[in-house]
Formats: structure tokens, C-alpha cells, sequence
């Protein structure tokens, strides 16, 4: 397995400043580099663990350079540093006795703390480990899904936010764009794989990447004292806060995740919605995933893009405050959460919060294939009402 990795991809280390990494961490990389060149019977074990220690420890300098200070400020060398320890790990681990789930975990802690290197050989490297596990770990207990999500989840909706099918871009952009109106568009995502031939599910998910690593977020909310991140692949994700017969003791969440950078192959079964080409930029706009159990809330908040909230499984509702109403929503002081509402939408303490009662508001319950438009700054507070996926896309 992993033959073909440096057969056709030259090591240079170009894209990393030499002079900000230095030159131990050089010449460790270049042995590294050298030694998975040696044909494989020059391989033996004690110096694969030898020169997997030194990819280890490769990581372990990058990991603290990342860590020290805020993200945006860490030099891109570092992180590039890291993916190639991510890598030169995940060869060294898959040639010890096929140490296949330490090796698909690598990558994906490089795909997820690194940048790209080597034209994002990662994500190819991952997929490969990904063909050859063992797919009963992502077998689990699936046959309780018909329970735990059923076809129909009704929430009454008093101020119903307007539904219109897949409008012309001429008038998405004079009657909500221009007027940051926010709409349910619908059927709009029918042509999709993930809506048809490949039709997503928690199943097909498993299916595509259970034993993928991935950033769970824990706790009931991000304003939360107790909340955190964590690391766990999605099959013990699904496992321990989907599908477990017992009341978790904290909900987990996948929120906010660029998992299309991580797991191309997921990308190739949906499509940018066409608004999206109505962006100011000349860009891609951002993609981010959600993914959780019934019950999950994102405390009210507002965001400063254009988003396309688009539900793919599950159904969530949705209630939105237009900016005109900030007055009575009681955003939090410090600068971190001064997007965030003080607020709690289903239990407001109108003792200490007496104004939010006259803040109107819109609403909806967004099914699998519909797609709300959420103008900039505009308020909104969501609520999963099964286990379910949602994707946003957000452009400026």
C-alpha cells in the first residue's frame, strides 16, 4: 500500500522557509525524505520505528509552534511542517505491521492542523488507508435510525418565513438580495448526488468516511463555560452521541468544519448553489458542514456573510431577527461574542431581558432539499429537531 506516494511526487520542501524551520528540522525532514526511497526490502522494522519517532517528533515541534499565540498569526511553514510529519507518519505507520487506524488518524490530523503540501497528497494518502479498514467499525447499530429519525418532525410555525421555488437569479437578487429579505427556497438541490444516486444519510456518511478524524465540539452551546473541543473519528462520534441508548451526558457536534478539504470525495456529491455566483468576489464561497443529534441549539447569533443554509438530512427550525431588532436582543459586551444574544430563545428571562419581548421575528422548519437565504447580520437561532446535516455556504 502507498507505493505510488513518492514514486511520481519529488520531496523538495521548497514551500517551507529553510531559514524559519532551521536546519535540524531539515536534515531530520531530508532523512525521512531519503529513507522511504530505499527499496523495500532495505525497510526493516527497527528502522521504520526509528525514523517514525523522527516523523513523530517533526509533528510534535510544528504542533507547538501552531498552538503558541492566535492560528492566524502562525507562520504557514509550521503548519507545512506538520503535514509532512503527518505524512512521512502515515507511510512509516502503515509499513509497521499495517498500524492502518494510527495511519489514517495521522493524516487526518495533518489535513486539519497542516496546510496543503505536495499538491495535497493527504487527502489521496487518506483515502487509500480509508479503502483498506475494516468496515465493521463503521457498521454499528444503524437499524435504530428508523427511531431516532423519523420521516416527519412537526414544530408549529406562527410567523412562517415566505417559500418560493428555485427563483431566477434576477429576482433572488431584487426581491431578497438587494432588500436582505430572507426566503426558504425550495428544490433547488434536487439534482444533487447527495439527494439521488449517492442519497446521504448517517449510514452513507459512515460509509464514505467513519474512520475519519474529525473536530467534535462538546456542550450544549458555544457560550457554554464548560464547552471544548475534541478529536474523534465519526464512527465513535455517531456511536457515543447518535446512536448510544443512553442519555449523553454532554451533546457533540460537528459545526463549522471545512470536511470537504479533508474528504474530497464527499464534495463531488453536491454543487455550489447558483446564487452563490451573485458573490462580489471572484471566489469559491466558504463551505462548512454541521452535523449533530436531535436537540442541538446555536444560540442566537448573527454572521457578516451572505449565507445558504442547506439541509441535507434532518430537519431543523429556524427562527431569524432582522438587524432592525439588535436593540432587543441584548448582544453580549465583550468583543468575542458581541455577534451573540444574551438571550435564551426558548426560556427568555424577561426580568432581566424586558425589551426582548417585543422583538419580531420569522420562522421555519427547513426539510432535507431546502435552502434558506440568511442576509448579513441578520439574527438566528437554530434547533435540530432530528439527527441531522446541514451545509452553509457563505460568500461576500
Amino acid at each position: 500500500m502507498l507505493s505510488w506516494l513518492f514514486d511520481n511526487n519529488p520531496v523538495t520542501f521548497f514551500d517551507i522557509d529553510h531559514n524559519i524551520i532551521g536546519k535540524p528540522l531539515l536534515y531530520v525532514l531530508r532523512q525521512c525524505a531519503c529513507f522511504v526511497r530505499r527499496p523495500q526490502h532495505q525497510k526493516d522494522i527497527l528502522a521504520l520505528k526509528e525514523h517514525l519517532d523522527d516523523a513523530q517528533m517533526i509533528c510534535d515541534v510544528a504542533w507547538e509552534h501552531i498552538n503558541t499565540g492566535h492560528w492566524k498569526f502562525v507562520n504557514i511553514c509550521w503548519r507545512r511542517l506538520y503535514s509532512y510529519g503527518a505524512l512521512f507518519k502515515s507511510y512509516f505507520e502503515v509499513q509497521m505491521e499495517k498500524q492502518l487506524t494510527d495511519a489514517l488518524k495521522s493524516c487526518d490530523l495533518g489535513l486539519i492542523m497542516g496546510a496543503p503540501v505536495m499538491g495535497n497528497v493527504l487527502t489521496k494518502v487518506a483515502t487509500e488507508i480509508h479503502s483498506h479498514l475494516d468496515r465493521n467499525i463503521c457498521s454499528m447499530r444503524l437499524k435504530h435510525l428508523t427511531t431516532l429519525c423519523p420521516d416527519t418532525v412537526k414544530k408549529a410555525v406562527s410567523f412562517p418565513i415566505p417559500r418560493v421555488e428555485c427563483p431566477s437569479l434576477e429576482k433572488f437578487v431584487t426581491e431578497h438580495l438587494q432588500k436582505e429579505v430572507p426566503v426558504v427556497i425550495v428544490k433547488a438541490i434536487d439534482y444533487w448526488p447527495a439527494m439521488t444516486s449517492r442519497q446521504w444519510s448517517i449510514e452513507y456518511i459512515l460509509r464514505c468516511a467513519g474512520g475519519r478524524t474529525v473536530p467534535v465540539e462538546v456542550g450544549t452551546q458555544y457560550t457554554d463555560e464548560s464547552w471544548s473541543q475534541t478529536l474523534m473519528t465519526l464512527a465513535d462520534f455517531v456511536q457515543d452521541y447518535i446512536l448510544s441508548d443512553e442519555v449523553p451526558h454532554e451533546i457533540g457536534y460537528l459545526a463549522q468544519h471545512q470536511l470537504f478539504d479533508q474528504i474530497p470525495e464527499l464534495r463531488e456529491d453536491i454543487s455550489i448553489p447558483i446564487y452563490c455566483c451573485l458573490s462580489e468576489k471572484d471566489e469559491e464561497p466558504d463551505i462548512n458542514v454541521w452535523f449533530g443529534p436531535k436537540g442541538t441549539t446555536s444560540p442566537l447569533h448573527h454572521d457578516p456573510k451572505h449565507n445558504l443554509l442547506t439541509q441535507v438530512f434532518g430537519e431543523k427550525y429556524i427562527r431569524l431577527y432582522s438587524k432592525e431588532q439588535t436593540q432587543y436582543l441584548f448582544p453580549h459586551e465583550s468583543h468575542l461574542l458581541d455577534n451573540t444574544s444574551q438571550v435564551d430563545v426558548e426560556n427568555p428571562d424577561l426580568d432581566k431581558f424586558p425589551s426582548f419581548s417585543q422583538a419580531k421575528y420569522t420562522e421555519c422548519v427547513l426539510s432535507p432539499g431546502e435552502m434558506l437565504y440568511i442576509p448579513p447580520k441578520c439574527w438566528h437561532f437554530v434547533k435540530s429537531l432530528s439527527p441531522s446535516m446541514s451545509l452553509s455556504f457563505w460568500w461576500e
